[in-house]
C-alpha cells in the first residue's frame, strides 16, 4: 500500500467522521447559542439549563437522521474492508 492510498484512506475517514457528527453538532451549537442568548436576557445563569434543548436536540436528530448515519458509516467501513481484502490477495 502506498503513501497515497493511506492519505487518501485518512481524507475519507476524516470526512465521514465530519459529515455524521455534524449534524448533531450543528443542533447543540444553535440550541446553546439561543439558550445563552434566552440567560443573557433574562439574566438567569444556571449552568444546567443548556444540558436538556441539547440532549433532546441531539436526541430528535439522531432519530431523523440516524438511520442515514448509519448507513455512511457502513458503507465506509464496507469500502475499508473491500480495501483490506484487496491489499490481503495483492500482497
Amino acid at each position: 500500500m502506498s503513501h497515497g492510498e493511506v492519505l487518501e484512506i485518512s481524507r475519507q475517514a476524516v470526512q465521514v467522521a465530519i459529515m455524521v457528527s455534524m449534524p448533531i453538532l450543528a443542533v447543540s451549537l444553535f440550541l446553546g447559542l439561543l439558550v445563552s442568548v434566552f440567560q443573557a436576557m433574562t439574566q438567569i445563569q444556571e449552568a444546567t439549563l443548556t444540558f436538556l434543548p441539547k440532549m433532546i436536540g441531539a436526541s430528535i436528530i439522531l432519530a431523523v437522521m440516524g438511520s442515514w448515519m448509519l448507513t455512511t458509516l457502513v458503507a465506509f467501513t464496507q469500502s475499508c474492508f473491500g480495501r483490506i481484502a484487496t491489499i490481503g490477495v495483492g500482497g
